[in-house]
C-alpha cells in the first residue's frame, strides 16, 4: 500500500519491463555478433539502445532509493551516456561558454566535493558527491549546471575561470597509447593512434569454469583453476610490458585489474565478449564514453 502511494510500485514494475527489454537486447546483440560483417550498423543500432535503457534504468532505480530514503525531492534533471559525435557537440558546446572573468567553475572532484564546488551548487550540492568522481561545470548566473565523468580525467582541481576547462584529451583518444582488455581466460591488446588502431594481438587460455559433480574435489578444483589463471595472468604481463606507447589503459575483468593498477595509466571494469579482437572493439566502445549528470 505504502510502495503505492508513494509511486514506487510503479517504478519497480517499470524497472522490470525494461530490464527485460534490455535482456532481450542483449539476446539480439549476440545473434547479430555472428553475422557481424553483414549487421554492424543493427549492432550498433542495438547496443545503442540497450545503452539508453541502461541509463533509465539507473535513473528509475535511483529515484526508488531516494523514495525510500528521507530525500524525496532532489533528483537529476537528466543522465545520458555520450559518446561519439554526441560527445563532441556537447564538449563543444561547453567549451563555447564564455562570461564574465572568473564566472564559469570547473573542478574535477575525486572525494567529498570542497567547500567552494559546494557553495557555488548550494542545495544541489549533494548530487555532485553522488556522481563523484567527476568533472563539474557551473557559471555564476546559474545557466549551466552539469557532471561529466569522462573516461580519462584530470588531477583534481577547482578553477573559476571566463569558460569552462574542458580539454578534449579528457574524453577523446589521443597520441599514441596502448589498451589492454584482461578477462580470466582471454586477453588482447592494441596499439593506437588516436581512434585508429596500428595493432592488435590477443590469445584466449584453458581456463576451467565452474565445478562438475564428480572426479576432482571442489578444492582441488579450485587450486587448479587459481594456477591456470596465474599462468595466463604472467601471459598477459609479458605482452603488456613489451609495449612501447605513451599511455596503457587496462579494461576487463573487475577482480583482475588490480594486478595492473601499477602498470597502467587508468583501469576500468568493462564486459566485452567475443573472440579477442571483437572483444577488444566492445570494450574500446564502452571505456571511450562519458557519463553526463544534468544538476
Amino acid at each position: 500500500m505504502l510502495d503505492e502511494l508513494l509511486g514506487r510500485a510503479e517504478l519497480k514494475e517499470r524497472i522490470e519491463a525494461l530490464e527485460e527489454e534490455k535482456r532481450h537486447l542483449e539476446r539480439r546483440v549476440e545473434g547479430e555478433q555472428e553475422r557481424r560483417a553483414e549487421a554492424v550498423t543493427a549492432r550498433q543500432a542495438a547496443e545503442e539502445r540497450g545503452n539508453r535503457l541502461e541509463d533509465r534504468i539507473a535513473e528509475l532505480e535511483d529515484r526508488v532509493e531516494r523514495l525510500q530514503g528521507d530525500d524525496a525531492t532532489l533528483d537529476f534533471r537528466g543522465v545520458e551516456t555520450l559518446r561519439g559525435e554526441r560527445l563532441d557537440r556537447v564538449r563543444n558546446r561547453l567549451a563555447s561558454f564564455e562570461t564574465e572573468p572568473e564566472g564559469a567553475l570547473t573542478a574535477m572532484i575525486d572525494g567529498d566535493p570542497p567547500d567552494e564546488v559546494r557553495a557555488a551548487f548550494g542545495d544541489h550540492a549533494p548530487l555532485v558527491a553522488r556522481a563523484a568522481p567527476c568533472l563539474v561545470v557551473a557559471d555564476d548566473a546559474g545557466l549551466v549546471s552539469a557532471a561529466l565523468v569522462p573516461p580519462n580525467p584530470p588531477e583534481a582541481f577547482v578553477a573559476w575561470d571566463d569558460g569552462f576547462d574542458v580539454d578534449p584529451e579528457w574524453f577523446r583518444p589521443h597520441g599514441r597509447f596502448a589498451f589492454a582488455l584482461v578477462r580470466s581466460d582471454l586477453f588482447a591488446i592494441g596499439e593506437y593512434e588516436g581512434r585508429e588502431r596500428r595493432s592488435l594481438s590477443g590469445f584466449e587460455s584453458d581456463v576451467k569454469g565452474d565445478h562438475s559433480k564428480g572426479g576432482f574435489s571442489q578444492g582441488r578444483f579450485e587450486r587448479r583453476r587459481d594456477a591456470q589463471i596465474d599462468e595466463h595472468l604472467e601471459r598477459c604481463r609479458e605482452e603488456i610490458d613489451g609495449r612501447d606507447a605513451e599511455r596503457l589503459y587496462v579494461v576487463g575483468q573487475r577482480t583482475l585489474l588490480s594486478e595492473f593498477r601499477e602498470a597502467a595509466d587508468r583501469t576500468k571494469p568493462v564486459d566485452a565478449t567475443g573472440d579477442p579482437e571483437e572483444a577488444l572493439d566492445d570494450a574500446f566502445y564502452e571505456f571511450w564514453a562519458t557519463r553526463l549528470y544534468r544538476i
